[in-house]
């Protein structure tokens, strides 16, 4: 197994200058952003999978065991404000549970039953989507959340960093990303880590983008919770509009803080027809504004 071996590149690392360890860390890396493009075709055919499943109903469940999994929580944990992802559309399926995420608890990995008990508990089924993240790609939790997923007729994505192994193969969509041996054998966390993170990010990112979440390459369905995210609204709604900063501090105290809803606004709708437009239009802003370029607004 390729992220278990030790490199000969690496076996005098404890006696190197500790500028020369902080090289070879570094250029490790380097494997990683390799192993993720070479897995980009896998990477694309996944999200457009994803998108055509969960484009109306259905939820995105992320399932892993130790550093794996807390990248793949990580990943989830952050489309609710970045997206405005709905939390009853997203599940968490972690090795040994909250306390894993800040510590190592013992045989969690191994907890075939647990799985399976959990993939019952949230009722996966042909609705969700499942993404299994395991560096090995034998970990018996994760790989356990991917066949009973897959049993109820989930949509699976397997990735791992070894080629040939059963997460890859029972996959419906499997994404080999093949770093190798690491600078300190078998510490996963470090490239491997790495492009599990990079495929975590295309995966989400894409889905979001191509569900409409996405403008311009602005994050117009960002929840404004803190004072930066509610000047990053301001900011967008300006760029968008054309507005002033006083305009759109106004559209957004009306549209509740909703970006494309205050872009609506800013283009002549009210309230109650932004609404309307926003949800016949799957949620999608650049649809939303070409019926109003084309048609008027009601309130014109």
């Amino acid at each position: 197994m390729g992220t278990e071996g030790a490199s000969s590149r690496y076996s005098g690392i404890d006696l190197w200058e500790s500028g020369e360890i902080v090289d070879a860390i570094i250029e490790a890396q380097f494997d990683a952003v390799a192993a993720a493009r070479a897995a980009r075709a896998a990477l694309r055919e996944a999200a457009v999978a994803m998108e055509a499943r969960l484009r109306f109903r259905g939820r995105l469940v992320y399932a892993g065991a130790g550093t794996s999994g807390r990248l793949a929580v990580q990943d989830g944990a952050e489309l609710m404000p970045t997206f405005s992802w709905p939390d009853d559309r997203l599940v968490l399926l972690m090795a040994g549970g909250p306390e894993a995420l800040l510590r190592s608890v013992e045989g969690a990995e191994d907890e075939v039953g647990r799985a399976q008990r959990l993939v019952r508990r949230y009722v996966i089924d042909h609705n969700d989507v499942l993404i299994a993240v395991a560096a090995s790609g034998t970990t018996p939790f994760t790989l356990a959340c991917l066949r009973e997923a897959k049993l109820r007729g989930a949509l699976t994505i397997g990735i791992a960093n070894n080629p040939h192994t059963p997460l890859l193969a029972e996959a419906d969509h499997p994404i080999l990303l093949d770093t190798g041996a690491e600078p300190i054998a078998g510490s996963t966390r470090l490239k491997a880590g790495t492009a599990q993170k990079i495929a975590l990010n295309v995966l989400s990112s894409v889905l979001m983008i191509l569900l409409g979440r996405v403008y311009q390459g602005l994050m117009v369905d960002v929840q404004a919770a803190n004072q930066k995210l509610v000047q990053r609204s301001e900011d967008m709604l300006v760029r968008l509009t054309g507005s002033n900063h006083e305009a759109a501090r106004d559209a957004l105290r009306r549209a509740s803080g909703s970006v494309k809803l205050a872009v609506l606004l800013l283009n002549g709708c009210n309230v109650d027809e932004g609404v309307r437009l926003i949800e016949q239009s799957n949620g999608r802003l650049r649809a939303a504004l070409e019926h109003v370029r084309q048609h008027g607004s009601d309130a014109a």
